[in-house]
């Protein structure tokens, strides 16, 4: 690991190889599609059939998550017969982790044979007509900690991964969004469907209500505190990418006036009633994918 001053923790790539190399030393499975499964959604990890677990730990200056719902290791093993590894724990900005150590297993599954990278995240309903236990699949993105500067390709390009400057313009795969659609309507989720524009922030605290009507105004369907740096780093790195949000509560917008307030259980008590229905939706995505 190397230290960039400003940037906080960094990686050469000599340190991102060696961890897929410990991996690859220890597990039989070459993966072709990554998951990382979101707050409340680490049952997609439950699906994998002839699976081998990987604990975060046994990594070398790797992170670990500290966060409720979310398990420290890869689980990998065959969904629908294609090879994959499931991260059940990711990393967030709130945690203390630079973007170099959030976006690192993304970097690593690149190395290991990742091709697709499947991304989902619980996040509040922004958007008026958006249900709590709605899915949305993410047609685009706005990154609040990149615009304010913080974006995970700051500091020197490592050439080896992708270009200096990638394109985020077709970040959520088209042709896989189509296919969802597809899908869905095929196991009767059109009624809870959604398609629209994730939004991150730094967290942890949730947004306050003026902060909801401003992302309202500028677009954003739903907000979350994570997926937009492991996207930017998976584009950077050449994978497709699938991203797929939960509404887990719905966000008050300034000017509502009601007594409730956001809050950490609710949001894994959502994502435990869905977690059948989102493994359905991927078990036949990825059945269907070329």
């Amino acid at each position: 690991m190397e230290s960039s001053g400003r940037l906080g923790k960094t990686y050469s790539y000599d340190s991102i190889e060696s961890m897929a190399n410990l991996i690859r030393g220890k597990i039989n499975i070459k993966p072709v599609i990554g998951i990382i499964c979101g707050t409340g959604l680490a049952g997609l990890g439950d699906r994998v059939e002839h699976k081998e677990v990987f604990s975060y730990e046994d990594i070398p200056d790797f992170p670990v998550s500290t966060v409720k719902g979310h398990k420290s290791k890869f689980v990998f093993g065959y969904i629908e017969g294609k090879p994959v590894m499931c991260m059940l724990g990711r990393f967030h900005f709130y945690e203390g982790y630079s973007l170099s150590e959030l976006t690192v297993s993304i970097r690593v599954m690149s190395l290991l044979g990742v091709k697709t990278l499947f991304v989902t995240n619980a996040s509040g309903g922004v958007n008026r007509d958006y249900k709590v236990g709605d899915m949305m699949i993410i047609k685009d993105h706005i990154n609040m900690p990149g615009l304010a500067g913080n974006n995970p390709l700051t500091g020197p390009n490592e050439e080896r991964f992708g270009t200096r400057f990638p394109a985020i313009s077709n970040a959520y795969d088209h042709d896989l969004r189509r296919l969802a659609h597809e899908v869905a309507t095929d196991l009767g989720y059109a009624s809870f469907l959604r398609e629209g524009v994730y939004c991150m922030v730094a967290g942890p605290s949730f947004e306050s209500p003026a902060e909801i009507r401003f992302i309202n105004c500028v677009g954003g369907d739903v907000v979350g505190m994570s997926t937009c740096p492991e996207v930017i780093v998976a584009r950077h790195c050449g994978l497709r990418v699938f991203g797929l949000s939960l509404i887990t509560n719905k966000c008050i917008m300034f000017g509502e006036e009601t007594e409730d307030e956001a809050n950490h259980e609710e949001v894994l008590q959502i994502g435990a009633k869905r977690n059948t229905d989102i493994q359905a939706l991927f078990e036949k995505l990825i059945s269907k994918m070329d």
